[in-house]
């Protein structure tokens, strides 16, 4: 009985980044801690001027945006009215600065109300704010919910919005985890859509190592950067409508925790926020890509 304990509770430390340290390199700076409010941090993205962190949190939290600015204040808090937080898990932009929401979150794999909704926020004064467009989907290939534990691949924390396309990183939590990961595409368009699956890749090592939390992609829209709890992935080589042939470079950043939010601040650089857990977490970092 001991032997199933400890056993136990080295798969649950494993899995779990409770144990989080100090940055073991100067290239992940922390940059400031987030407002207390804020410990489910889910995804990050930037106002049009730079200027304000646009925040939310995922399932069980508001239906809230939250804007931060780049110093740490929270600046406000801005209620989408005509919406409900399913499961928050990512918010990103168009090249426009329109913003949208990536409610599909699906831990069981068994949801069949996923969406991508589009908010009219445009500056940090709004309290609030209202859904102007709804992206409805299923995946393709997924018929059922949940489909075996061996094939839980239709859950998603990442999305990033390129040429009038949303592109999805899903987030393996199949029995027996080994790095598999799918890329669909969807319509920016109001409507109910089947995501197109373009791309079935893999990346290495364990769960902390290559489960997809978060996706931003480049100004030149040539980079798209996917996060784990300890590595960034970097992808190039992609075309708008096959992500096949994709190149992936896995970059450390020596610290573990769970981190669920990257945006890129500028082409070089990244801004990354983990959830608070106790006294550890909780901050938004500045990584420098070389």
């Amino acid at each position: 009985m001991l032997r199933i304990v400890v056993l136990s509770s080295f798969l649950l430390l494993s899995c779990n980044p409770k144990a989080q340290e100090a940055p073991k390199t100067d290239d992940l700076k922390v940059e400031f801690s987030l407002p207390k409010k804020l410990k489910e941090v889910s995804g990050i993205t930037l106002s049009q001027d730079n200027n304000t962190i646009w925040a939310i949190e995922d399932q069980g939290n508001k239906n809230v945006i939250y804007g931060v600015d780049r110093k740490g204040n929270l600046t406000s808090d801005v209620l989408v009215e005509n919406a409900e937080n399913h499961d928050w898990e990512d918010i990103t932009k168009d090249a426009a600065g329109n913003i949208y929401i990536g409610d599909f979150g699906n831990n069981e794999n068994n949801r069949q109300n996923l969406s991508i909704l589009k908010v009219d926020l445009k500056d940090a004064s709004q309290k609030s704010a209202k859904v102007t467009q709804t992206t409805t989907f299923h995946y393709e290939g997924q018929t059922e919910f949940p489909p075996k534990k061996s094939n839980w691949l239709y859950d998603c924390e990442a999305f990033v919005e390129m040429n009038e396309n949303f592109y999805l990183f899903t987030k393996n939590r199949s029995k027996g985890f080994d790095g598999t990961f799918l890329v669909f595409q969807i319509p920016n368009k109001p409507g109910d859509f089947q995501a197109k699956l373009i791309g079935k890749l893999k990346l290495d090592g364990g769960y902390s190592d290559a489960a997809i939390t978060s996706a931003t992609i480049n100004s030149t829209k040539d980079k798209i950067v996917l996060l784990n709890h300890k590595n960034i992935q970097i992808l190039t080589g992609f075309s708008a409508d096959d992500f096949s042939k994709t190149k992936i470079e896995k970059v450390s950043l020596n610290h573990n925790s769970q981190k669920e939010a990257v945006v890129f601040a500028d082409d070089k650089t990244l801004l990354i926020a983990d959830e608070k857990d106790g006294k550890e977490g909780g901050n938004v970092y500045q990584f420098s890509l070389k």
